[in-house]
């Protein structure tokens, strides 16, 4: 990869919003609109606009590694955990993953790329190990994280359009919400330093999470 923003790519020319198409995608998006509530639905394919501009800027678009379908997979589908079908005994990335891998596998998805995208979901929230993965798990993070303000300065340009099409609608609650109930479902679901465990410890002190003031008082809001 090289840090040389790209003339943004024939993706990008044709339109911000666009996005790929193909029995996979069809499945994964099916997949998760029964799964999560419409404001983190909107969040997860937010985040795959995210992720191609910030591969965009990297100069990823062209990599032999990049696949804007398995991107689409591992964006649209990595809160599949706080949904009905999770069973609630792993934590939520994990059970995303899983149900995610299973989506793919009835699709009929090559073995390899199902493993790219679970990688992907599973390591979504975990902090520098994802650049260290493939180019899917570090597109994948960085896509969620702008999300939630992180780089927010690099899709400046392009936010509003995606913010048109797909509103926040106070994502950062419902998502916190959707996690804690998962994670309140058993004790391995929510293991100590996992992320369903601190929001639950910072619920119980303050009534709200770190999670939530940072996105309220971040660059997009609620």
């Amino acid at each position: 990869m090289t840090n040389t923003p790209p003339a943004l790519s024939n993706r990008l020319r044709d339109g911000v919003l666009a996005l790929p198409s193909g029995p996979l995608v069809e499945a994964s998006l099916a997949a998760a609109r029964a799964a999560v509530h419409p404001s983190v639905l909107n969040h997860c394919i937010r985040g795959f606009y995210w992720s191609r501009l910030f591969a965009a800027h990297k100069g990823a678009l062209n990599d032999a590694e990049y696949n804007e379908e398995l991107l689409f997979a591992a964006n649209v589908m990595h809160d599949l955990g706080t949904g009905p079908d999770a069973p609630g005994r792993l934590r939520f990335e994990i059970e995303s993953a899983d149900l995610a891998a299973a989506v793919l596998t009835g699709v009929g998805a090559p073995a390899g790329d199902v493993d790219k995208v679970w990688e992907a979901i599973a390591l979504h929230t975990t902090p520098q190990i994802p650049e260290r993965m493939g180019l899917l798990t570090y597109l994948t993070y960085e896509g969620v994280w702008i999300d939630f303000g992180k780089n927010a300065d690099l899709v400046a340009e392009e936010q509003s359009h995606i913010h048109a099409a797909y509103p926040r609608l106070q994502m950062v609650r419902h998502l916190a919400e959707e996690v804690l109930a998962h994670g309140a479902r058993s004790e391995t679901a929510a293991p100590p330093y996992a992320l369903a465990f601190h929001l639950a410890q910072e619920r119980a002190a303050d009534g709200v999470t770190t999670m939530e003031r940072g996105v309220v008082g971040g660059p997009w809001g609620e």
